[in-house]
């Protein structure tokens, strides 16, 4: 096979990350770097983060660069493009399932409404991930080559990816994962068709390594899923926050399917940490109460995308108020939100729906700069649609850019989204949420970085 561009540096690791924003020098209530590495009781930590940023989360409205009228396709396509998703529907990110499955319809409405790709409509056609539980992601998988997709979005989780990633790039099919965080991938002989929208844990792990301790905590505590997502995560959390002069006094794994946590609360909070992150899936709805029951407080608890969700129907009203997380990606815009809405009335959160659109609209258009709808094709021009151009942020001022024989850097809803030769974003945003009364998130602060 002729070497595409995507292959060639795929061994590159990550360089430098530079995090330059104004959150990790803001003041907080008590040091913002640890200066000690004495253990805090957990129940009187005393943390205190800096202030929400003003109008967080109001979503101004992205520049879309419309041109006026699609012009019509200057080739015609005799294979129309076909995109699978392969996101959870069961499993313990279910709740990830809507607000993905919602962002890739809604990009392959307003893609077909724009006329499709190459002069015909573009195809979706859904199957469940399940969890690395269960064989759901690859019997998946078969049913969707066997359907002769060209790109597969998905999967969410990094562990369910791993065992189907070679399944599918294997097969000359594009895999372009709007959720997948794990280090792992940056380095993956994947043959140059594996693509993510959602930055590597190195940039989540350090921004919430350093706003804990911005928060004042000298002294972490972690309880860990035991898989590709949860240690690469705690790895780079554990690094940021050590650099930043304080210590994680306690770090306890449990494995996917375990239902009972008391032995690793239990062996966290001997430790007298002043924060604890919780590095988990759904199994938070267990682990919450096991600590509020011990008398952390909810200000004390970090979470992250694999559990940043709505615990209303869960939890007692307060369980969780104070208590903030992260999840890569800007704050979804109320626009977008509307037209998600018109989607799916009952989403509820919109973790990763920017990501997911974001990876159809740069299939789409890889697929219309190529003009192919062929899965080497289509991954030859990933890269370059997503940098070097004249920027654009929908699928119909994109493609009319394209059609008038211009290069395009398409800017999407997750953010600024430009890949490395490895497949992976450059630069993202991660967002800081905080848990309301109701035990559901509002967005809190903004970071961005770069890889």
């Amino acid at each position: 096979m002729t070497s595409l561009p995507h292959v060639a540096p795929r061994v590159a690791k990550l360089t430098a990350l530079s995090v330059g924003v104004a959150l990790l020098a803001t003041a907080c209530g008590g040091s913002s770097t640890p200066t000690s590495t004495g253990s805090t009781a957990a129940t009187a930590a005393g943390i205190t983060c800096p202030a929400p940023s003003a109008g967080a989360g109001a979503g101004a409205s992205l520049a879309t660069g419309d041109t006026g009228p699609v012009p019509a396709a200057t080739t015609i396509t005799d294979t129309p493009l076909k995109i699978g998703s392969l996101l959870p529907t069961t499993g313990s990110l279910a709740f990830l399932g809507p607000p993905e499955i919602a962002g890739v319809n809604l990009g392959i409405k307003e893609i077909n409404d724009a006329g499709g790709v190459l002069g015909k409509s573009v195809e979706v056609i859904h199957r469940d991930s399940g969890d690395t539980k269960t064989d759901i992601a690859t019997q998946s998988t078969t049913a969707l080559l066997g359907q002769g997709v060209s790109a597969i979005v998905g999967a969410a989780s990094s562990g369910v990816s791993k065992t189907v990633i070679n399944q599918i790039t294997g097969a000359g099919v594009v895999q372009i994962s709007p959720a997948n965080t794990s280090p792992d991938f940056t380095t993956w002989d994947d043959k140059g068709l594996y693509w993510r929208t959602a930055p590597s844990d190195v940039l989540q792990g350090k921004v919430l390594g350093n706003y804990m301790a911005t928060c004042g905590a000298q002294t972490v505590g972690m309880v860990v899923l035991n898989d590709a997502y949860g240690t690469g995560l705690a790895k780079n959390v554990k690094a940021a926050f050590e650099a930043a002069g304080g210590k994680v006094v306690a770090e306890e794994l449990f494995n996917e399917g375990d239902s009972q946590f008391s032995s690793q609360v239990d062996k966290v909070l001997a430790a007298k940490p002043d924060a604890i992150a919780l590095i988990t899936f759904d199994q938070a709805k267990s682990i919450v109460p096991l600590m509020t029951g011990k008398g952390v407080k909810p200000t004390q608890m970090f979470l992250v995308d694999g559990n940043m969700s709505d615990y209303s129907k869960d939890f007692q009203a307060g369980t969780l108020k104070g208590a903030q997380g992260t999840i890569p990606g800007t704050f979804a815009k109320e626009d977008f939100k509307q037209k998600l809405l018109a989607i799916d009335p009952a989403l509820k959160d919109y973790s990763y729906a920017g990501e997911s659109y974001d990876a159809v609209n740069m299939v789409a258009l890889a697929a219309e700069a190529a003009k192919s709808t062929k899965g080497t094709d289509i991954a030859a021009q990933l890269k370059a649609v997503s940098e070097s151009g004249e920027k654009c942020s929908t699928f119909p001022s994109c493609i009319t850019l394209l059609r008038n024989g211009k290069d395009i850097d398409y800017d999407g809803q997750s953010g600024p989204v430009t890949f490395s030769d490895a497949g992976d974003p450059t630069e993202a945003f991660i967002g800081i949420y905080q848990y309301q009364d109701n035990n559901t998130y509002k967005p809190s602060k903004e970071e961005f970085g770069q890889l």
